[in-house]
């Protein structure tokens, strides 16, 4: 059974501006958290600070990709631009991992030996890091609904306010409680956090970069309708993939019956017709062969 797949476009320049003001705030919030936690003593301010700069680096990647992506094909990119987004996130992710580990190992050791904390100036901050995360995701949310490269900022947003209410949480405990070890346990949680965000994530921008097929859209039920299709006879060297973030294409072969040879153009366009209503598939490359000439023995897959 097939599925109908709307993918909704913004303006190509739309959100640029939102994009901008995000980077400004989370610079200057890294910043303030990085002079904040020094003088703090404080690990899970500087962790903060470390998911918030990933997020900026994120922003700047992500502001840039959209700039490239925009560029037309031309003889050197004949399938254009639009796939920087996709490595830009796949370079987003690896440094979070990066990130994860190093603050793992950094909380680790601090656990071993819990260092003097200055419980006001990592409340302070960390309030001030709550209000520019909650702005930043505000910012996306409309942005959100209609890009998985901004839904994974948005939610990386989102991740960087629940740190800010541990880190304000950690503060509060180190003030009355004296509790130095859990500014170290929070930041091992914090990065453990990210590391499940980076992983869960960055298996989609791989499965593009590595072609593979769309992960929305079931390639047996593509077969299927298109060996339903009247004149076709069967398909083989099926090669489904992603040309963007939400563009899926296919390229096969199609073996047709006689009647099917005769009406080549009908056949071509139903087939076309299919693919665009029932899977959202715009860009298909269709090499047609009469059935009395087929490909004997040709692997439905690949193109051995």
């Amino acid at each position: 059974m097939g599925h109908h797949h709307d993918h909704l476009h913004l303006d190509p320049t739309s959100g640029d501006r939102r994009v901008s003001i995000a980077i400004w705030a989370n610079g200057i919030l890294t910043l303030a958290q990085i002079v904040g936690g020094i003088l703090a003593g404080s690990l899970a301010l500087i962790a903060d600070a470390l998911h918030n700069f990933s997020d900026m680096a994120a922003l700047v990647i992500a502001f840039a990709a959209r700039k490239i992506a925009r560029r037309p094909p031309d003889s050197q990119m004949t399938f254009g631009y639009g796939r920087i987004e996709i490595v830009a996130a796949v370079i987003n992710y690896t440094t979070l991992i990066l990130v994860g580990f190093y603050l793992i190992y950094e909380g680790a050791m601090r656990m071993i030996d819990p260092p003097e904390i200055q419980g006001w100036i990592v409340v302070i901050i960390g309030i001030v890091a709550l209000l520019v995360d909650a702005l930043t995701a505000l910012l996306t949310w409309s942005m959100q609904k209609h890009s998985v490269n901004i839904r994974a900022l948005f939610l990386h947003n989102l991740s960087d306010a629940l740190a800010s209410i541990a880190v304000i949480t950690g503060g509060s405990l180190i003030l009355l409680y004296d509790m130095r070890w859990v500014d170290p346990a929070i930041t091992i949680g914090i990065a453990l956090y990210i590391l499940y965000l980076a992983f869960t994530e960055i298996g989609g921008p791989i499965r593009t970069l590595m072609l593979g097929s769309p992960p929305d859209v079931d390639g047996q039920s593509v077969i299927d309708a298109l060996c339903d299709v009247q004149g076709v006879e069967d398909v083989h060297h099926v090669h489904l993939w992603q040309m963007q973030e939400n563009t899926a294409a296919l390229d096969c072969h199609v073996v047709t019956t006689e009647e099917g040879w005769q009406q080549l153009e009908a056949v071509k366009a139903d087939i076309k017709a299919q693919l665009k209503a029932r899977f959202g598939i715009g860009h298909s490359s269709l090499e047609f062969e009469h059935i009395d000439h087929a490909h004997q023995g040709a692997n439905l897959y690949g193109h051995e």
